[in-house]
């Protein structure tokens, strides 16, 4: 079997790179490593079900205008929804090899994406149901599920501030990947976190969130003794928090600087920093 160009195109695999940050930082805090379980979980998740979900959603949405990885995306093909579902259940049986529970926690995540991106139930129209879906699934979720699998003896006594703190680093960045494409979403009938908080109010919902989320973990280091790990998160993420003022000026000045381009000149910074900063807790345990 051949599979069309644009179905891989839409599949988008290169954007899981931007989720990569919140399964190093729940595979870095157990103190031993079942490494073969971590290997297996990032396969299930990285080229199975991340990728499953951006089709999915291209599939429903079938846009024309640019969506996150791609700035002209191919027009669906029924193909795609086949090779999704595929890429589910095998990514649901392939997790009951890690645990029963993990199982669950992959099951959870495709049908709330499913549902979140499906016409008949259609998440993503209500702004803070589907704002709350997105980063409880991506943030806290992924960060249990990547902590429990990756424990040596599988561990179900995740530590909360772990999974706060990932929630809200997606809650800070989710708000932004909506904010240029509010027309978009008003033709197709769906209300973002982002247009009802407007286009400066996007940036200053975010910037809060993300000063929130860097509080909780420093306290989530800080409960562990562990201070000097915090301090080098905060020099990694330093240019992030550069480049997000510098691009807050210039929407200031001219909201139309709010477009793809800059937005995903933010994704790439922010995913190469964070993928670093707790790529480099990793190495250090």
């Amino acid at each position: 079997m051949i599979i069309k160009s644009s179905t891989i195109q839409l599949l988008r695999f290169p954007f899981s790179f931007f989720l990569l940050p919140v399964f190093l930082f729940g595979i870095s805090q157990p103190l031993e490593t079942n490494w073969v379980r971590v290997a297996l979980l990032f396969f299930i998740l990285h080229f199975l079900v991340y990728p499953s979900s951006n089709g999915y959603n291209s599939y429903m949405d079938r846009d024309e205008a640019p969506i996150g990885g791609l700035e002209h995306p191919p027009l669906p093909e029924r193909e795609l929804w086949t090779i999704t579902l595929v890429m589910d259940l095998l990514a649901v049986g392939l997790s009951f090899l890690l645990s029963y529970p993990a199982a669950i926690a992959v099951s959870f995540y495709i049908l709330a994406s499913r549902a979140y991106s499906s016409r008949k139930i259609r998440l993503k129209k209500f702004a803070f149901l589907g704002f709350l879906v997105v980063i409880c699934c991506q943030g806290g979720l992924i960060f249990w599920l990547s902590y429990h699998v990756s424990h040596a003896s599988l561990s179900m006594h995740v530590p909360v501030t772990g999974i706060l703190a990932s929630t809200l680093l997606l809650a800070g960045a989710y708000p932004l990947t909506q904010i240029y494409q509010h027309r978009q979403d008003a033709a197709d009938g769906v209300t973002t976190i982002s247009m009802r908080m407007g286009i400066r109010g996007t940036f200053r919902l975010s910037g809060l969130l993300f000063i929130l989320a860097f509080l909780v973990l420093g306290l989530h280091f800080g409960l562990q003794l562990e201070l000097d790990r915090f301090l080098v998160l905060l020099i990694f993420f330093l240019p992030v928090s550069v480049y997000f003022s510098w691009w807050a000026i210039l929407v200031w000045k001219d909201p139309a600087k709010a477009d793809f381009r800059h937005l995903m000149q933010m994704n790439i910074i922010s995913a190469i920093c964070s993928t670093a900063a707790f790529g480099s807790l990793l190495i250090w345990k």
